[in-house]
């Protein structure tokens, strides 16, 4: 059975953006950039449900190297996250907060959206995939544009590394599943 969560930002936790949830649906929004990454991550249930386990602890983030603030055990919505991406002694925090959670038989996941203070505006889901061949499939979906006089300067070079983000997460959480 699935077990879909859903969280509409409210004025005690307010979003940096309108399109909350838009990660659920398809197109996303017109006036960001689009990030759209799948990546094979094993096979079976039981690659389904450590893949989940790893996406929705944020033991992937951490994994991957980034710095994951938040009280929550696992995603809920509602849950303030804060990721932080560091190269030697600076660091980028990018406050978030989780939209929505889905805890299902064949599919697990979240997304955050992106609150004050995080260089971009903008959602991006984390979602692992039992597919009916067998195979789970981890995908990392996103709608992002500046927010912040850095990213608006940096222009082309942001939605580069959002990619490389997304495929070092794919092959982290391989890495992970792999080993058990």
């Amino acid at each position: 059975m699935t077990r879909l969560i859903r969280s509409l930002s409210t004025p005690a936790t307010p979003l940096s953006y309108p399109d909350v949830g838009a990660t659920l649906r398809r197109p996303l929004p017109d006036g960001y950039h689009h990030l759209h990454h799948a990546v094979r991550v094993g096979h079976g249930r039981g690659d389904l449900e450590r893949a989940g386990a790893a996406v929705t602890t944020f033991a992937v983030h951490r994994s991957a190297g980034c710095r994951v603030r938040t009280a929550a055990l696992r995603a809920e919505p509602g849950a303030v996250v804060e990721v932080a991406l560091a190269v030697g002694p600076l660091a980028l925090a990018a406050p978030c907060e989780v939209v929505w959670a889905e805890y299902g038989e064949r599919r697990t996941g979240f997304a955050y959206g992106t609150r004050a203070g995080h260089p971009e505006c903008g959602e991006e889901s984390f979602v692992v995939e039992l597919r009916a061949d067998g195979s789970v499939w981890f995908t990392v979906t996103a709608f992002s544009r500046p927010a912040a006089w850095y990213t608006r300067l940096a222009g082309p070079v942001v939605p580069a590394l959002q990619h490389w983000y997304a495929r070092r997460l794919g092959r982290t959480l391989a890495r992970l599943v792999a080993r058990g």
